[in-house]
Formats: structure tokens, sequence, C-alpha cells
């Protein structure tokens, strides 16, 4: 007696496992993908709220007598104000906090550090007196 082995069953199952591996891939680098373009859009908007936070404190000493405020609390106060909300108590804020550490009359440092490094943000970044944008990575340690 002969036998035929159905080899068509083996085929299927491989042909399975195959597309599987395709599709676990594909979701790997869409996944990784999506992260970056996530990471990038963070780093941006921290970039644009530190400018917009110099701007407002560079606005702020043109109209009065070249003198910074000394709290941050003045450029939501005042009327009308120079910025529309405390960017520094809603932190985080798209993946990172923001403070401003040194507020004197005659200078200022604000900074923008990521919730979590490499995670929410690659980068630090810092706007100093005269609207000077600095950035560095923010490896962990």
């Amino acid at each position: 007696m002969i036998r035929f082995i159905d080899y068509r069953r083996g085929t299927s199952f491989v042909v399975v496992m195959i597309i599987i591996a395709c599709l676990a891939l594909f979701l790997r680098i869409a996944i990784l993908q999506f992260m970056s373009i996530n990471l990038a859009l963070n780093e941006s908007d921290a970039q644009a709220t530190l400018r917009l936070i110099s701007t407002a404190l560079e606005n702020y000493a043109k109209n009065n007598n070249h003198t910074f405020p000394l709290h941050f609390s003045l450029l939501i106060e005042t009327r009308p104000p120079y910025l529309d909300r405390d960017y520094l108590s809603l932190s985080p804020l798209r993946g990172y906090y923001y403070s401003c550490p040194r507020l004197e009359g005659s200078s200022y440092s604000c900074s923008a550090i990521p919730a979590n490094c490499n995670v929410t943000g690659r980068m630090t970044y810092t706007v100093t007196t005269g609207e000077v944008l600095v950035s560095e990575y923010c490896a962990k340690k």
C-alpha cells in the first residue's frame, strides 16, 4: 500500500507564520516611526514655547524701563497680559517641564526639560537674556 503525504497542510502553516512575522515587523517599524514623529513634535513645541516665554519677558522689559519681572506671574496678571497662560504651572506640557530658575531684574534663564528623557524628548532647551536659545542632549546619567 502506498500512502500519499499531504504537504499542503504544512505549507499553509509556514505561510501563516511568514505573514505573522511580516506583520510584526511592519508594526514595529510603524510604532518606531510614530514615536520618532511624536518626539520631534514635542521638541518643536518646547522650542516654540520657550521662544514665546522669552519674547514675553523681553517685551515686559521694553515696557518697564528694561527691567525683567521678578515673578513669572507678572507676565500673566498684567493687563494686557504678555502670556495667555502660566506655562510653568501647567508642566508637563507635551512631554516637557518648564521652569525659570533665574528671574532677576537684569536677566533671566528659562528651561524646558523632557519629562522622560528619550521618551518624551531627547533635548533640553534653555533660553537666556537676549532670546538666546541653547540645546543639549538630555542623556540619562
